[in-house]
């Protein structure tokens, strides 16, 4: 079966990647982090105004990559909560789990062939959504790449700096840690940009001055118990762990119970990648220790309002930066009130 897989996948990508080959003459391959044509998320309607008029009819599609992660579903409330704002229909679906690639592309394409206007869709991995591009491009459909996964022909990308949520996490050991120690790393699906980028941005940040040395970066595939499993081996063999990083926090909290576990809580730090409601009762709880909290309700506002500007013919950059935080017991409430977005705007100087 997953050979059939493999090669049903491995054929469409083929096609898409061939139909593709004039899209890449004209346009780098993207780097969502690093990409020049970019704007704050703050700054919209500052550089572009009031958001157009909308055509009667519209019809947005969101894609996603599961619903079983609350990051995936708060990011579909976003959509939702702006399109009900502006009187436009969505439909958010999702493949079945967070490796089904292939439904996921059959998803994305049925949505360009039912007639829908403009598509948001957070993709697999970098590769598997790249065959509906070229024919989103053909029936004149602007599309959206929205966290985590980078489509490198992606024209429009709404999403944080992936390799700053690591960076922080490693700013805080050198800061909270100043005698340094062992830390370890648990990756997300391997290949996928975002999990790429934050450890990259982690381990690159925390080895600098020489105190610490990471022992072991290993991928949690996105999955708490593999996380758990991971956590716990790591452990058992270096049981003068200082702490974890996760590349989200649903292996974060897997993390948490394998530290419990080991009767390792007063010892080891651990901080996830999300900003989940578990991982906030788990903070309170003092349990874990914080998650970088890249705002999923306000993603989606904010990609929404990106794909209904584009659909209504406004040329805006290439890439739209969300915000993030850092969260821990030291600023948690700062991050629970109702008005998130104010606080946001407030930390963006605005």
């Amino acid at each position: 079966m997953k050979r059939l897989f493999a090669a049903a996948l491995a054929a469409t990508l083929s096609v898409g990647l061939c139909a593709g080959i004039a899209t890449a003459q004209e346009l780098k391959p993207l780097n969502s982090d690093s990409e020049p044509d970019r704007m704050d998320w703050s700054d919209l309607e500052a550089k572009f105004g009031a958001l157009p008029k909308l055509a009667d009819g519209l019809k947005v599609g969101g894609v996603s990559k599961t619903l079983t992660n609350e990051y995936w579903r708060s990011l579909g409330e976003g959509y939702q909560k702006f399109a009900d704002k502006v009187g436009v229909t969505v439909a958010y679906q999702a493949a079945q789990s967070e490796g089904d690639q292939l439904g996921q592309l059959t998803i994305a394409e049925g949505m360009v062939t039912q007639g829908y206007n403009v598509l948001l869709v957070s993709p697999q991995t970098d590769a598997n959504l790249q065959p509906v591009m070229e024919q989103a491009k053909a029936a004149n459909v602007p599309v959206v790449n929205v966290n985590d996964a980078v489509i490198p022909q992606a024209e429009h990308y709404v999403g944080n700096v992936q390799r700053d949520n690591g960076v922080r996490v490693a700013k805080w050991f050198i800061d909270n840690r100043p005698n340094g120690g062992k830390v370890a790393i648990i990756e997300g699906q391997a290949g996928v940009y975002a999990a790429v980028q934050r450890t990259d941005g982690f381990k690159s940040t925390i080895t600098e001055g020489g105190k610490f040395e990471v022992v072991a970066s290993v991928p949690g595939n996105w999955d708490r118990q593999m996380s758990y499993d991971a956590a716990t081996n790591i452990l058992q063999q270096h049981s003068d762990l200082v702490g974890f990083y996760c590349n989200n926090d649903g292996m974060a909290l897997g993390v948490v119970e394998a530290v419990k576990a080991a009767g390792l809580q007063d010892k080891v730090v651990v901080f996830g990648t999300d900003g989940i409601s578990d991982a906030y009762k788990s903070i309170e709880a003092g349990e874990l220790t914080g998650t970088v909290d890249s705002f999923p309700v306000l993603t989606g506002e904010v990609a929404m309002e990106v794909a209904l500007r584009l659909v209504s013919g406004q040329k805006l950059p290439r890439v739209v930066a969300t915000p993030q935080a850092l969260i821990t017991k030291d600023n948690i409430e700062d991050y629970q009130g109702g008005d998130v977005r104010s606080v946001l705007m407030k930390a963006a100087g605005k």
